[in-house]
């Protein structure tokens, strides 16, 4: 348990009302929205030189996917305390 608060440290704090469930939601889709952002800006800067820009194009598609598979799994353990089937 420890293991995952250190982690997913935003998903264990201030779970106690809806309120502060749903903000912390969306503090989660901000941050996933942000990383986009920053990783398409990356790609369409360095996109177009011919060799690095292809080996940057896989290397920021596997960045995105970890992004994405932090901030669902955030989303899925914040619900979980929230809902108390993960104990604090």
């Amino acid at each position: 348990m420890e293991t995952l608060k250190k982690i997913f440290p935003l998903s264990f704090k201030r779970v106690d009302t809806a309120a502060n469930l749903v903000i912390g939601i969306l503090i989660y889709v901000v941050a996933a929205i942000v990383a986009g952002v920053v990783l398409a800006l990356a790609g369409l800067l360095g996109g177009w030189i011919p060799v690095v820009g292809a080996i940057l194009g896989v290397v920021l598609g596997i960045l995105g996917t970890v992004v994405e598979v932090y901030v669902i799994a955030g989303i899925v353990i914040q619900i979980l305390v929230f809902a108390k089937v993960i104990k604090e």
